[in-house]
């Protein structure tokens, strides 16, 4: 049937271009077509693989197994990229609780998993493939992928179940989560959500980042300076604006307020809230729409001096000024306080004298150009270190041979690391938004095509026996019990509001199509905020734990 590439395209190599282009340019455009903006994306390349596969489109092995394993790499290095900056943050400043839910999901999900093995006696590689596609994780069937490949005395095949169970369960595992929110929302419809109000939703949200003007009012800290505050050291929030008998400046930690100031303050909503509390009551006026000499401009960092040292160091107040209120980073929005530390390609926004502000936009570099500068050498230093770690065996307590973290575990974690560390000498482990989305949707559609490919021509046989029916019951029921059951809890128990929980559950699944629907659906930002504090978290956990069952579970 596919004779017709051998003739336009002469030798292995080229036939395997050719195929891979076929696979890959079907898929997307099967992935772009949805239904009510649900879409399978990317992972419509595995689809049109596993239908090319079993028509009969069929790739060299030698250089199947290596577009595999090198789109592999590229993708879960540049997943690690993109959320390490704000992995550890994000648990710092959206709290525990919604990851604490995320993960309950996660382990939930390994638990009825296990059950699948023991109970219903599905192979290691089906369990797997489960767990990745009733959950939407094409990252974590990449890890499952590559822990079978580390396995000794495999059965015939195995690997191929992975993937056709992934296929399996993925359809329900999109539709899934959404009718839990539509489930939720419906369970809980005559409780009064005020708060699920546009604009005025989205301002009582207490952990995203925010800003208040507040009249000083309690005698108490009349005349305290503002770093002899109470809370201030721990707080995270940052004074950007002082007003006093009609002129506004920027204030210093040593700056004294007086009852009848008024402050600009920016930060996390409760912390604003409690300053509000202490100094005295919201003010009456805006003090951004007050005349002044003040200014504000969004700066990019891209010097090297000023890599890997904190604002507190810098100390812009002091030498310029002015006062950077917010810092950008891989898309999280959270405030400018004095612990920290620049990374390439961070955003700041800055409040001060104009003078003041170009100085610090000479400081921290301001070039936009060289944000759009590829830093190849660190991307392949980085991928190196990731195989290397990989490699090196590991051993664990109850499991009588060492494991490796193999192709997806190793890269990752480094690059969790590298972007955590921002700079090491001459390299800069930054990658643009751009560059970073071309590499990842490359290697992941390289990926979901060698899977697909090698999966497609035992995909009838599978799923006209018994083990498909199984398979797609299954993975119903470990699409929606973890979901139900914490989206339920996080409602009735610990009060949380229906925006905030659709975006944990669209986290906990990596879902961006559940994302959409739940910010369309709630009209409210509120799913975002949740969304992005949990994805790092559970984006880690899924990887890791398919390989550790992949490992653990007897074959």
């Amino acid at each position: 049937m596919f004779s017709w590439i051998d003739y336009l395209a002469q030798g292995p190599v080229a036939h395997a271009v050719l195929a891979f282009s076929l696979v890959i340019a079907l898929g997307l455009a099967l992935g772009s077509l949805g239904i009510r903006g649900v879409k399978l994306g990317t992972a419509g390349v595995l689809f049109a693989g596993l239908f090319l596969g079993q028509a009969g489109l069929h790739i060299d092995q030698s250089i199947l197994e290596f577009a595999r394993d090198f789109g592999l790499i590229l993708f879960v290095y540049t997943v690690g990229l993109q959320v390490g900056p704000s992995f550890f943050s994000s648990l710092k400043r959206q709290g525990l609780k919604l990851n604490i839910l995320g993960g309950a999901i996660v382990l939930m999900g390994a638990l009825i998993v296990i059950g699948f093995r023991f109970l219903l006696n599905f192979s290691v590689p089906a369990v797997a493939g489960l767990a990745s596609g009733a959950t939407t994780n094409t990252p974590s069937l990449a890890a499952g992928q590559a822990a079978l490949i580390t396995l000794k005395n495999l059965p015939q095949g195995s690997s191929d179940l992975l993937g056709m169970a992934y296929a399996v369960a993925y359809p329900f595992g999109v539709v899934g989560i959404i009718l839990t929110m539509l489930l939720i929302r419906k369970t809980f419809s005559t409780e009064s959500e005020p708060e699920e109000n546009s604009n005025a939703g989205n301002r009582n949200d207490k952990q995203s980042s925010d800003f208040r003007d507040i009249e000083v009012t309690n005698p108490n800290v009349d005349g305290l300076s503002i770093r002899d505050l109470p809370f201030v050291g721990n707080s995270e929030v940052v004074f950007s604006r002082l007003h006093r008998a009609g002129k506004v400046v920027v204030p210093e930690a040593d700056s004294v307020i007086r009852v009848g100031d008024s402050l600009r303050l920016v930060g996390a909503k409760a912390k604003l809230a409690q300053f509000e509390t202490l100094i005295g009551k919201a003010s009456g006026i805006s003090l951004a729409e007050i005349p002044s000499e003040l200014t504000t401009q969004r700066l990019y960092v891209t010097k090297r001096l000023v890599l890997g040292k904190s604002l507190g160091e810098l100390n812009f107040g002091h030498f310029y000024g002015t006062i950077a209120t917010r810092t950008t980073r891989a898309g999280i929005e959270f405030p400018a306080s004095d612990q920290v530390h620049l990374q390439f390609g961070d955003l700041l926004f800055v409040v001060g004298p104009k003078e003041g502000v170009a100085k610090v936009g000479a400081l921290v570099g301001n070039r936009t150009e060289a944000l759009n500068s590829p830093h190849i050498v660190p991307v392949f230093v980085g991928i190196m270190l990731g195989v290397i770690l990989g490699s090196l065996p590991i051993a664990l307590p109850g499991i009588p041979a060492p494991i490796r973290l193999g192709l997806a575990g190793g890269p990752l974690l480094v690059a969790l690391a590298l972007s955590r560390m921002g700079r090491v000498g001459p390299l800069i482990w930054y990658m643009t938004p751009g560059a970073n989305l071309a590499i990842r949707e490359i290697g992941i559609a390289l990926f979901l095509a060698c899977v697909g490919l090698k999966s497609g021509s035992r995909l009838l046989e599978v799923l006209l026996s018994g083990n498909g029916i199984a398979w797609l019951f299954a993975g119903a029921c470990l699409t929606l019990v973890p979901l139900v059951t914490v989206g339920l809890v996080a409602r009735r128990f610990l009060k949380i509001d229906y925006p905030t929980i659709c975006g944990v559950l669209a986290g906990s699944m990596t879902d961006p199509p559940a994302l959409a629907f739940a910010t369309g659906f709630t009209k409210c930002d509120r799913p975002l905020t949740a969304y992005a504090a949990v994805y790092p978290l559970v984006m880690i956990l899924r990887v890791f734990l398919v390989q550790i069952l992949v490992l653990a579970l007897p074959m």
